[in-house]
Formats: structure tokens, C-alpha cells, sequence
């Protein structure tokens, strides 16, 4: 595949990829075109779609002016939190190994930018229905002591290209996704030459028109024979990739020996210096694998087995002077051992729904709902306008009456009878505009309730809600009917860092730094190493252990709003839950919770505080040695001098 130009085919099977996109693509056409739709709607397009039963030609009308109850309604479910990973194993001796794996993926969603993909999700997620998490490892970033790091990214529902009829990625052959990249950028990853090739696919990139510089790269994701994920990469007519397995491990094995070369110049067995590649589902340790002590300790990269001596079969030797036949001993020998690979052997791609609906992959969108208020909405806000521009004065008189036009305060009219007079006069036209706009406020209150969004919700005053418990409970209505939102949302992402740990177990494989927030406040470091999770069973099978239930901290979401987590614990502190208020245990518990809720100088104040326990300690350790020296009968005053005798 090195330095091949444009243009050259691999059989038919470029052929068949383009079959399979060029038909899949024309089954999801009328979906695409709703999601052209919406994306218009929400930026507040001008067009107002004619009632069904119209059969005017003429062009299309178009709003005066837009009011915006799609991007309005959406933008009120936005949420800026996100769940945590919260990671449970199965088996109690596993309950650490199940927290090391969640302390790490929650340092993965810091240094991941989460945040900007959730601003992104939180808007096309109720806009079309859903999107995909898109998780990929990047072998070709390194640093001082690791090599490779995850990836996650977020993907437009356009540039995901699904099996039509079936309607669980896991269960499809194949999922096409189409991304943009720079000619520059293909040719430096694949060593492929497109510099000739056009953009194919402009709405991979949310473009409606082709760029010079930009291609679409097409990855076809698929099931192999084996059950695992095998990939396909092309441009146009320019294959760039072949994997049948993409997720296996790809090892350097020496061309004279066989051993692994992988991360190596030279054979460690043979000091061979040319290697291989091919896929392996097993790999022979070249030195000892670095398991922690409280796991098992290292894994030694040699194993002791029972062999029998070459050239005797089934445990039988025979005696070629008598021919007779004896058992034969077997001998202990010394080999590399042979460590499984771990596979995620999982579609990289984690869709998140709005809400259920049946017979689709993505849930139903929002704006799908309210489509027709807003239409409604715009009807009527552009016959308000229409009334309101021909409305105003209308000014009567005769032809013969001459009147100034100037800015003049005083202006002279000229009449040459009387009778003229009758004539002149200013009327003013009155606008009714009550049924239009009584249309337009009962059109907004549809989608409002459509989508189950009430004032309470939206931080409007709200004239129902007299008290601050009916407010509460109109919150809480409102909340329980957008709640399977939540959980979707929740469920997504509880997938997405179960595929990140497969990744992880995968391809990370020196030991990382991993952080630990204790319940005081302080952070202590630990190593998130994947040979932790290497067990062996009683059979001597080596297995990883990856078994754990993925689910989403709920507590995180408060977490997320600080200010409601520092007024939640003052208050705790005040009703006493920590314990005596005035005790100094119980302020230096109450700042190592604000220190942990990242409170302006908690941490400052929670040592200051421990100094002058310590200090308190330290004078009553004194007094009571200083008591203890004392002969007997002399009582010590309260600042520690003698005191006169009773």
C-alpha cells in the first residue's frame, strides 16, 4: 500500500464498499432531508411551508420576522453536566480493581474535551434525534513514558452511514462513517497520493459546498468471520485501508526465529534485526510484565511446564535393542510464556438517543413535534407585520387644496372656498391584530406542552405556582416528563466509557498516572496498569478481567453545579450532620468537603485549622505531663502554674 497514487483498485472489493454506501446512503435520503430541516428551523429559517390542501405555484413566502420557539425550546433543555463514569465489579475481590478502572476514565473525561462535546451533543441530540460518540486510538501520540492515547469525538448522525433495516448498530454487518479530512492529512496517515480527488461528501463536514483542499474518507466498520471488527478505508476510487481485524494487535515478529519484535530494532531471541507484521492474538513477554503486588506481583515472562523428552509420544519410549516399552518421565523445561490479547471486538461507535422510538436508530427529534407551531407562529407574526405596515393615517381633502410640505411646527394650508374645508380630514385605520396573536400565543403553548417544558422550567415567573411548594412541585412535573431524556443521555454514556475501558485494556500498555479524591478532600496517585486485570484460572488459562457494570454517577450531575453542592453542605454543617458545629473535628471535616467542591481557599483554611488542633494537642499533652511530675496534693491552675493548696 506504500506510495500507491490514486486511481489504483483492490479487486472488487472497493467496488463493493461503494455498492454498499451509494445504496445504504439513497435508503437514509429522506432523512437527510428532515435533517436539513431541522438544522433550518433551529437557525430561524424565514420559509413558511404552505397548508397541505394549497396548490398555489408561485415562490415560496417568507416571514418578515422569526420568532424562534425552536431554538428557543432547545436551548431551555440544555445541560451543561455530564454523568461520571461509575464503574461496579461483580466480585468483591474485584471492588478495587473496579475503582482504579473509574478513577482513570474520570481523568480520561478531563483531559478528553467533554465539555465541548456535550455543549454539541446537548443541541443535536433533541435537534435530529440523536448522535454517535466516535472512540478511536491514536497510536501516533506519544509521551515521555506512554505510547497511543484514547480518543473520543462526537458525530453528526449525516456522517454515519447505517445498514438499512436494522435498527441496533450491534447487530449490523456494517456501519459506514464519513469524515473530512485535508488531502495533506490522508497522505501523511496512509502514505496514499489523493491529490487529485474532489470532496465527495460536503455534509460530512456540516458543508454544503466542496473544498478545494478536503476529502471525504469513508471507514467501513464491519463484522469479520471471527466476530471481531474489521475495517475498510477509501477515497472515491482510491482504496486506503484494508484491516480484517483492526482491532487485534498488530506484532513485529522476526523473519528468522518468529519471536516478537514488537516495539523493538532487534530480535531479543536470535538478534535478528528484520521483523513482520501480522496480527497475533497471543504475545510472548520479552521481560517481566509489571503487575502490582497487591494483584499477584509481576508476571514472570517465562512459565515452567512438563514435557516429555523429544521424540517420545504419549508418554511411551521403546527400548530399540529389546523393543520392550516403559512409561517415560516427563521433565520440568522453561519456556516464554504466552499472554492473551485483549480485543474490544465492539463497534467503535456509541449512539445516544433523544428518546426511544420504535423501528429507528436515533430517537424522535424535537423539532419534528413543534415543526408545525413554529410554522404557525410564523404565519401569523408576518400578518401582524403586513397589518401593522398597511395601517396608519390617511389624510382627505380636494384636489384644489394646497398643503406644505416641510418640517415646518406651523404648516400653512391654502383652501380657495369654504366648502373645502368639510372635506379635509385625518382618519386613522384601525389594526385588529388580537386573533392573530391570540393564534401565535395558543401555537407556543402547543410545543411548549408538546415537549413538557412549563415556566418553572425555563426560570420564568410562573402565576400558577402561589407557593414555594406548588413551585417545586411544578418543577418536579416538569422534570419527571423530560426525565427519559435523562436517562438516555445517562445510558449513552455509561456505553461510551464501558468501550473507552475496552480501549483502554487494549492498547495502553505501560502503566499510567491515575488519580484518587478521598473523602477528606486530598488526592492521593496511584497507576491504572492493565496487567492488574490479567488473572490466570485454575487451569493455568491466562484471561483479562472486564467484566464490571458501567453506569453513571447520578450524583455527579449536582456535583456539577458547585454553588448548590456549597450551599447543600453549609447547611449540613448548620443542622449538624457532621457533627458539633463549634468542634474543631467537625469544621475541619465540613472545609475538606468544600476543599473537594473546589471552594476559594477551603483547602487554606482546613490546615490552618489542623495547625491549631495540633497546637490545642500538643499544650494538653503538656499539661498532662506536667501534671504527672507533680508531687501529690498540688493542683495546677488553668494556665498551667501552681496553684495555692485547699
Amino acid at each position: 500500500m506504500k506510495g500507491r497514487k490514486q486511481g489504483d483498485k483492490e479487486g472488487g472489493k472497493i467496488k463493493l464498499w461503494q455498492e454498499r454506501l451509494s445504496k445504504n446512503e439513497a435508503a437514509m435520503k429522506e432523512e437527510h432531508l428532515l435533517m436539513e430541516k431541522r438544522a433550518d428551523l433551529y437557525n430561524g429559517t424565514r420559509s413558511i411551508d404552505k397548508t397541505p390542501d394549497a396548490t398555489s405555484t408561485g415562490t415560496a413566502k417568507k416571514a418578515s420576522s422569526v420568532r424562534n420557539i425552536v431554538a428557543e425550546l432547545v436551548e431551555s433543555q440544555v445541560s451543561t453536566n455530564f454523568g461520571l463514569p461509575k464503574v461496579t465489579a461483580r466480585r468483591e475481590r474485584h471492588e478495587e480493581l473496579a475503582k482504579i478502572a473509574e478513577d482513570f476514565l474520570i481523568d480520561e473525561t478531563d483531559r478528553l474535551p467533554f465539555e465541548v462535546m456535550n455543549d454539541l451533543d446537548e443541541r443535536i441530540t433533541p435537534i435530529q434525534g440523536g448522535d454517535y460518540f466516535f472512540v478511536e486510538w491514536d497510536s501516533d501520540r506519544h509521551t515521555h513514558s506512554t505510547r497511543g492515547e484514547l480518543c473520543v469525538s462526537l458525530l453528526h448522525p449525516r456522517q454515519v452511514i447505517l445498514q438499512d433495516g436494522i435498527n441496533d448498530i450491534n447487530d449490523m454487518d456494517f456501519v459506514i462513517v464519513q469524515v473530512a479530512m485535508t488531502k495533506k492529512h490522508v497522505q501523511e496517515k496512509y502514505d496514499v497520493i489523493v491529490e487529485n480527488e474532489q470532496e465527495e461528501e460536503p455534509a460530512s463536514r456540516g458543508g454544503r459546498s466542496t473544498a478545494d483542499d478536503v476529502v471525504t474518507v469513508n471507514f467501513g466498520y464491519f463484522r469479520n468471520k471471527k466476530g471481531g471488527i474489521g475495517r475498510y478505508t477509501w477515497v472515491n476510487d482510491t482504496e486506503l485501508e484494508d484491516l480484517e481485524d483492526y482491532q487485534a494487535r498488530k506484532m513485529q515478529k522476526c523473519k528468522t526465529c518468529g519471536g516478537s519484535m514488537t516495539g523493538l530494532d532487534t530480535c531479543p531471541y536470535c538478534g535478528g534485526t528484520k521483523a513482520e507484521e501480522s496480527d497475533s492474538e497471543y504475545f510472548e513477554p520479552f521481560e517481566d510484565l509489571p503487575r502490582s503486588e497487591r494483584f499477584g506481583g509481576p508476571i514472570s515472562m517465562y512459565e515452567d511446564v512438563w514435557e516429555y523428552p523429544e521424540g517420545v509420544e504419549q508418554g511411551i519410549i521403546m527400548d530399540p535393542m529389546t523393543g520392550e516399552a516403559y512409561e517415560a518421565q516427563p521433565e520440568r523445561v522453561s519456556r516464554a510464556r504466552r499472554i492473551p490479547y485483549y480485543k474490544p471486538d465492539v463497534y467503535p461507535i456509541v449512539p445516544r438517543k433523544n428518546v426511544s422510538a420504535w423501528g429507528k436508530v436515533l430517537g424522535d427529534s424535537d423539532v419534528d413535534k413543534i415543526a408545525d407551531q413554529q410554522n404557525t407562529i410564523k404565519k401569523c407574526d408576518t400578518r401582524i407585520q403586513e397589518k401593522l405596515d398597511k395601517g396608519g393615517s390617511v389624510l382627505t381633502k380636494s384636489k384644489q387644496t394646497k398643503l406644505e410640505k416641510t418640517d415646518a411646527e406651523l404648516k400653512i394650508l391654502n383652501m380657495e372656498n369654504p366648502s373645502e374645508m368639510s372635506m379635509f380630514g385625518i382618519h386613522n385605520l384601525q389594526v385588529n391584530t388580537n386573533f392573530d396573536q391570540a393564534a401565535a400565543a395558543d401555537a407556543y403553548e402547543q410545543a411548549r406542552r408538546t415537549l413538557g417544558i412549563t415556566d418553572s422550567f425555563q426560570g420564568r415567573p410562573d402565576r400558577t405556582a402561589t407557593s414555594g411548594v406548588a413551585k417545586q412541585i411544578a418543577v418536579q412535573q416538569s422534570a419527571g416528563r423530560l426525565e427519559s431524556k435523562k436517562v438516555m443521555k445517562n445510558a449513552a454514556y455509561a456505553d461510551l466509557y464501558q468501550v473507552m475501558f475496552k480501549f483502554l485494556l487494549a492498547y495502553s500498555d505501560e502503566p499510567r498516572d491515575v488519580r484518587h479524591k478521598n473523602a477528606d478532600g486530598s488526592t492521593t496517585y496511584g497507576k491504572f496498569n492493565k496487567y492488574d486485570f490479567l488473572a490466570q484460572d485454575d487451569a493455568g488459562e491466562w484471561y483479562w478481567i472486564d467484566d464490571f457494570l458501567f453506569s453513571v454517577d447520578n450524583a455527579s450531575s449536582m456535583a456539577g453545579n458547585r454553588e448548590a453542592m456549597w450551599q447543600e453542605t453549609r447547611m449540613n454543617l448548620r443542622d449538624g450532620a457532621f457533627g458539633n458545629p463549634n468542634d474543631l473535628r467537625t469544621l475541619i471535616m465540613f472545609w475538606g468537603m468544600m476543599a473537594r467542591q473546589h471552594y476559594p481557599f477551603a483547602t487554606e483554611t482546613k490546615e490552618m485549622l489542623e495547625q491549631q488542633m495540633e497546637e490545642q494537642q500538643a499544650q494538653q499533652m503538656q499539661m498532662q505531663a506536667q501534671q504527672m511530675q507533680m508531687p501529690a496534693g498540688i493542683p495546677m491552675d488553668m494556665t498551667g502554674g501552681m496553684g495555692n493548696e485547699m
